[in-house]
Order: structure tokens, then C-alpha cells, then sequence
């Protein structure tokens, strides 16, 4: 076989193995967060009032959420890492610590979520709408430690290449999740009309569930129990615990501060009136679902890069950056193509487009799913990109070079566009395409100097 060859068929493998943990975990992210989406629809069919609230407290929420899940996603590479070295004690050890994080973020995280109030009537948001946001969010936060802790398990069953249980559990919660909003939330079936509240209440239901659901299929499954995670819980230590906390904290405050940047232009979306808030929302949640496959596949591409890693093979490490990279960039370009041509039907997902009563919704909303589905491919790429350098437990630079991007340069872009140009929430929306180009150029950068010899040298 010649060298080509072997080169061709090392690469089809990766792809392959690439595909095996991606099309699981895109689909569990895909799953969760079609919750969202339902609960915008639902939100929509509410009220603009609700609609402009719930989003406001959603992007909220997932802003706090994805940071505190974030420091547990610390575990992935270190047990991807790990087990590529055939160091099984060391999985057990990192497993175990994860759940320590989980409890030690979860605590402050809830007392932060519960004096919210005080924040959001800081905001220029009307009265309504901070009151019908604090509802939600004193409910959501009882769902904070579930969240966290299925951070924690699901990196280390990803990690293992175990990903196919994460997608069925996710997506029977998914569909449990839809069900139990629309119960409570309409008030079907004798259950009394919740509302927003009753959204709140059947989303942290299904995150306990999600979360013990995982931890009995590791407690049970052939090839998990045996890695002992849930024995001698007791023990705290110290060492891996600073080791998972500096390369997990920075990967928390890097989804804190990406949403956080998405949660100000919601923000001042707001200051813009209700029915942009609105409009934005509907593009932002579609946004979110489609970001959910990118996401997902950065995940494996964390683990495969991980893994590698822990083998200390420098061409695994490559092809597994490369894989991901043409895959999520050739995914998102066709997604982008569909919300080119397609604007309005999507718009009327969420709202009666045929009603005069939300012509300037749709009007707003026309412009800025434009601009977004431009960015999206740009997007995908970071986000690959960011899985390879996760994987190779560089995450204290990207955490920079993301508060550069988006806090520097998008959020300063997004301002002048659409305050002092008077651009409004097309020129907001601008402004956050021009952080994504900026975070994907600069993650690309770092990426190549980490893979130039001397640098990877270094880490392995």
C-alpha cells in the first residue's frame, strides 16, 4: 500500500470515527435545544409581551448555563486525553472530580439567578417585562445543579466514545420537555394555566430527569461501570480538581462571555421596542438550533483531538482538526443557503405571518435573518476550530482572544451600527456577524501556530 493510500485511508477512518461521536451529540444539542424553540413558539402564540420577556429570560438563563456547564466541560479533554493513554484510574479520578465541580459551581451560580431582579430592572427593559423574566428565572434556577452535572457525565461518556446514549436520553427529555409546556403552560388536560411559569416548571423536571437517567445508564452499561465513576464520591481531591478548574474555568468563561455578548445585543434589542426585541428573538432562537450542530460536533472534535493527544500522534491530531473543520464549515453553508431562500417560511414557524397585526415583526425580522445566515458559516468554523484547540487543552488564549472579538470589537461595531447610524437591530446584527468573523480569523491563527512543530512539541 502506498503512502498515499494509507494517508486516504487514515483520513476516511477519522471521518468515519468523527461522524460516530458528532452525529450523536449534534443531535442531543439539536434535541435540547428544540425545547427553546418550542418554548418561543409557544411564547409567540402568548403574546408579544411574553414573547419579548420569555426570550429575554431564556437568553438569560442560557448565558448562566452555559458558563456554569462550561467549567464542567473541563472533564472532556482531560478524560479524552486520558484514555487515549490507557490511564483508566486517571478516568475514574477526573469522572469523580467533575461531579465536585458540578456541586461547587452550581451553588453560587443559583444565588447569582435568584437576585436577578435586581440586574434586570437595571436594563431600560419595561416593567412588564422584567417581572414576567423573574418568574421564569426563580423557577429555572432549581435546574441549574442538573445542568451542570449532565455537563459533567456526558463529557466523560463522550470522552469514552460512548456518545449514542447521550442522544436517546436527550431526546426523550426533549419530547417530555414539549409535551409538559404546553400542558402547563395552556393549562391542557385539567392542569391550571401556568404560563411562562408553568415553561419554567416542566423544563427543570426534564433536566433532573436527563441528568439521573445518565448516571443510571453509567451505573449499568458494560462498558461504563467498570470505570467505577460513583464509588468513593467522598473523596475530594484537591490536585485534580485545580486541574480540571484551569482547563474548564476558562472554557465557562468563554461560553459566558459568547452568550453574554448575544445576551447584551438582546439587551439592547430591547431598548429598540417590543416588537424588535420579537423579531430578534425569532431569528435568534433559529440561530440557536442550527449553532446546536456545530456545537456538537465540537465536542467530538474535543475527544478526538483529546484522544490523540493522549497517544501523542501529531497526524491524528491534524486529520481530526481537518475532518471537523470541512464538515461543520460544508454543513453550515448549506444551512445558510436554506435561510437565503426560505426567509418567510421560517418567520412563520413562530408567528401568523398572514396577520396584519405582526406585519412590522415580520418586516424586522426579514433583514436580520439575512445578515445572520451570512454569518452562520463563518460561525461553524470558529466553532470547530475551538473543539481542536479544546482538545488540545488550550483554552486560557481562545478565552482572550473571544473577550477581543466579541467584547471588543463586536460589541463596539454593533453599537455604532445600530445606535449612532441609526441602523437599529440590522446594524446590532451586523455588528455581532463582524465579532463571529473576527473570533473565527483569530481562533484560526492560534490553531496554526499550535500545530506548527515546535508548539505542538511542547504540549505533548
Amino acid at each position: 500500500m502506498t503512502v498515499v493510500q494509507m494517508q486516504k485511508n487514515n483520513l476516511l477512518t477519522e471521518v468515519r470515527e468523527f461522524l460516530k461521536l458528532a452525529v450523536p451529540l449534534a443531535s442531543a444539542q439539536v434535541a435540547q435545544s428544540a425545547t427553546g424553540f418550542a418554548d418561543t413558539v409557544m411564547m409567540g402564540r402568548m403574546g408579544a409581551d411574553v414573547l419579548a420577556a420569555g426570550g429575554l429570560a431564556a437568553i438569560t438563563f442560557l448565558c448562566i448555563m452555559m458558563t456554569a456547564s462550561g467549567v464542567a466541560m473541563g472533564v472532556s479533554p482531560l478524560i479524552a486525553e486520558a484514555f487515549g493513554a490507557g490511564q483508566k484510574t486517571r478516568v475514574e479520578q477526573i469522572a469523580r472530580q467533575g461531579l465536585w465541580l458540578s456541586v461547587l459551581v452550581s451553588i453560587p451560580t443559583m444565588l447569582f439567578t435568584g437576585h436577578l431582579d435586581v440586574l434586570l430592572n437595571r436594563t431600560g427593559q419595561t416593567e412588564t417585562t422584567v417581572q414576567l423574566a423573574n418568574t421564569y428565572l426563580d423557577i429555572m434556577l432549581w435546574g441549574l445543579f442538573p445542568v451542570v452535572g449532565f455537563a459533567a457525565l456526558r463529557a466523560t461518556v463522550s470522552a469514552l466514545s460512548q456518545a449514542r446514549p447521550i442522544m436517546l436520553i436527550v431526546v426523550s427529555g426533549t419530547a417530555f420537555n414539549i409535551v409538559w409546556n404546553y400542558i402547563l403552560g395552556f393549562g391542557k388536560f385539567g392542569f391550571p394555566k401556568l404560563g411562562l411559569s408553568g415553561l419554567a416548571l416542566a423544563s427543570v423536571i426534564t433536566l433532573w430527569g436527563m441528568f439521573l437517567a445518565l448516571a443510571l445508564y453509567i451505573l449499568t452499561n458494560e462498558n461504563l461501570k467498570h470505570y467505577r465513576i460513583f464509588q468513593e464520591l467522598h473523596r475530594v481531591r484537591p490536585r485534580i480538581l485545580k486541574e480540571l478548574a484551569w482547563v474548564g474555568v476558562p472554557i465557562g468563561l468563554f461560553s459566558g462571555l459568547e452568550t453574554g455578548f448575544f445576551m447584551v445585543i438582546t439587551f439592547w434589542m430591547g431598548l429598540l421596542g417590543t416588537e424588535v426585541l420579537a423579531a430578534h428573538q425569532i431569528v435568534f432562537q433559529t440561530i440557536v438550533v442550527v449553532f446546536m450542530v456545530p456545537l456538537g460536533n465540537s465536542y467530538a472534535t474535543t475527544v478526538r483531538v483529546g484522544q490523540w493527544l493522549g497517544r501523542r500522534d501529531r497526524t491524528g491530531i491534524q486529520q481530526a482538526a481537518l475532518v471537523s473543520m470541512s464538515i461543520t464549515t460544508a454543513f453550515m453553508m448549506g444551512v445558510s443557503i436554506v435561510f437565503l431562500l426560505f426567509p418567510k417560511y421560517i418567520i412563520g414557524l413562530y408567528i401568523d405571518i398572514t396577520n396584519p397585526a405582526n406585519a412590522n415583526i415580520v418586516a424586522i425580522a426579514l433583514p436580520l435573518l439575512i445578515v445572520a445566515a451570512i454569518a452562520q458559516v463563518l460561525d461553524g468554523f470558529q466553532k470547530a476550530v475551538y473543539g481542536s484547540l479544546q482538545g488540545l487543552q488550550d483554552t486560557q488564549i481562545p478565552m482572550l482572544l473571544n473577550v477581543l472579538g466579541y467584547w471588543g470589537i463586536g460589541l463596539s461595531a454593533g453599537y455604532v451600527l445600530g445606535f449612532q447610524l441609526q441602523m437599529g437591530g440590522v446594524g446590532l446584527w451586523i455588528g455581532q456577524s463582524v465579532a463571529i468573523a473576527v473570533v473565527a480569523g483569530l481562533f484560526a491563527w492560534r490553531l496554526w501556530r499550535l500545530m506548527k512543530r515546535q508548539k505542538l512539541t511542547q504540549l505533548m
